[in-house]
């Protein structure tokens, strides 16, 4: 890699391929028919993998690869900072465009997903009214609009990204010493 490569650049392939794992996840649970991951043990650990396994690894890997391999052992707490939010949000744009994509191609998943909800809310709740219902069924629509699914993945990993480059930091920063 580039001696010149700046701390933000270094994660766009650890950025890639956490996003693509995200997508692979959701594709193999799509075609094994795991269409909601809502209150199962599946949900629990892929859950478990996207918002704390997967970006604190790949956060990891992004600043232990800068520091060895970029900036000749060294990685200042910022750098880690630009690293791991970079990271994170390259992985919630690749999941966040896939999302967007399929859900044109597959409109239908939307409904889906709508009757899983009503099932899942009169189960939890069998007294519910029509009234709630319908109100509760269309808030849960107005949340799977790809349009409102994107931005909202994109701040959602970035904090991600800010709090576990906040721990990664203070791990793994290695200051270089002034010199005089």
């Amino acid at each position: 890699m580039d001696k010149n490569t700046s701390p933000a650049k270094s994660g766009i392939m650890f950025g890639v391929l956490f996003g693509t794992i995200m997508v692979l996840e959701f594709v193999i649970m799509y075609v094994i028919g795991m269409k909601s991951l809502v209150n199962t043990s599946a949900g629990i650990i892929v859950n478990l993998a996207n918002y704390l396994v997967l970006p604190i690894l790949f956060i990891f890997l992004g600043c232990t690869n800068y520091k060895k391999n970029v900036n000749n052992g060294f990685i200042s707490f910022s750098e880690c900072l630009k690293i791991g939010v970079s990271i994170a949000v390259i992985a919630g744009l690749v999941y966040g465009i896939f999302n967007v994509i399929f859900n044109y191609i597959f409109p239908e998943f939307i409904n889906e997903m709508l009757e899983i909800s009503k099932i899942g809310m009169l189960k939890q709740n069998p007294n519910v009214t029509e009234k709630e219902l319908e109100m509760g069924l269309s808030m849960v629509k107005k949340f799977m609009n790809p349009l409102i699914v994107f931005p909202v993945t994109l701040v959602m990993y970035a904090f991600i990204g800010l709090i576990y480059s906040l721990i990664v930091g203070a791990i793994v920063k290695n200051e270089k010493p002034y010199s005089l």
